[in-house]
């Protein structure tokens, strides 16, 4: 089962990665100035997970794969690594789909 994981930036900001079962990170966030905003990310990504209107799948200048989620209102709530291939970047929007949901949400700070 995933988790979010949320840890303190060198700059002082909070994140949180979703990892699935295997550890690996599926989903990085943006950076945010509280602890109550980071968790707020993440509980985001629980309800728009789901979505997959909210999944923008993106090519990088380098040809790599990625996507965002962007939750209602049309943020970024989080972002993919770098896939070699638009199958890939499906497989990882579909770990998502399936992690977030019951994700639980833990601190590593």
């Amino acid at each position: 089962m995933g988790k979010f994981v949320i840890n303190k930036r060198k700059n002082g900001e909070f994140q949180f990665n979703l990892k699935a079962g295997n550890g690996q990170v599926i989903l990085t966030s943006e950076g945010y100035t509280t602890k109550p905003a980071c968790i707020n990310g993440a509980e985001s990504v629980k309800k728009n997970a789901q979505a997959d209107a909210r999944f923008d799948r993106l090519t990088s200048k380098n040809g790599k794969f990625y996507f965002n989620l962007k939750s209602t209102n049309g943020q970024i709530i989080g972002t993919s690594e770098m896939y070699e291939s638009e199958a890939s970047r499906e497989k990882g929007i579909e770990s998502v789909k399936k992690n977030a949901p019951e994700a639980e949400i833990v601190e590593d700070l």
